[in-house]
């Protein structure tokens, strides 16, 4: 524990618990700035650190963006997790509840990890492209398990492109509506699941 000017003891972080910290200072800086233009010395002044533990977290700013960028698509993938057996109809809606409310929780995040598809950094690039890969998988690995919609997948050759357009309208609709959209939560939830069951009709 180290005292602070005010008498106070301020409790040491964990190693866990100081790399959760530069992550969020990070996620906010990056969701604000392109990359190029956040610099390693306001990640480390924000967070009251030295530039050198910074880096020793993280041994370049690709490497800590990158961290980003990862551990946001880690929190969409739990939160978004089929549900074995379930209807993909059913999951649909709480998936999208589930989405949506890591949108909302985590603004910062969510804008950060879509800004990594323009960093100039190829590194990040595949980071994120892998992240991308990941829910769409995620996606057709459901869908091809679903009674209803299991048949008429396997008969759909552009069944993946479809579901990778709609991961893109769902991005779009999400930074629209974290701007101030006038819609509500359950009316943007519907908007995207609508989209999905209505470009995998027969």
């Amino acid at each position: 524990m180290a005292a602070n000017e005010g008498g106070r003891t301020r409790r040491r972080l964990s190693t866990e618990e100081r790399r959760e910290q530069l992550l969020s200072v990070g996620a906010r800086l990056f969701s604000e700035s392109p990359y190029d233009d956040v610099w390693i010395e306001q990640v480390a002044g924000i967070a009251g650190v030295s530039r050198g533990l910074l880096y020793h977290y993280f041994p370049t700013k690709r490497d800590f963006f990158a961290a980003v960028v990862q551990r946001e698509s880690d929190r969409m993938l739990r939160m978004t997790a089929a549900v074995p057996g379930a209807p993909v109809r059913e999951q649909l809606a709480s998936g999208l509840d589930a989405y949506l409310g890591y949108v909302a929780a985590h603004a910062h995040g969510y804008r950060a990890f879509h800004r990594a598809e323009a960093a100039g950094d190829l590194t990040v690039r595949r980071v994120y492209h892998r992240a991308l890969a990941a829910q769409e998988r995620q996606i057709l690995t459901a869908l091809a398990g679903d009674p209803e919609f299991g048949p008429v997948f396997g008969r759909r050759p552009d069944a993946r492109l479809a579901v990778r357009g709609w991961l893109a309208f769902t991005t779009a609709v999400c930074l629209e509506w974290l701007r101030g959209s006038e819609l509500s939560r359950e009316q943007v939830r519907d908007l995207c699941a609508r989209a999905l069951l209505g470009v995998l009709a027969p």
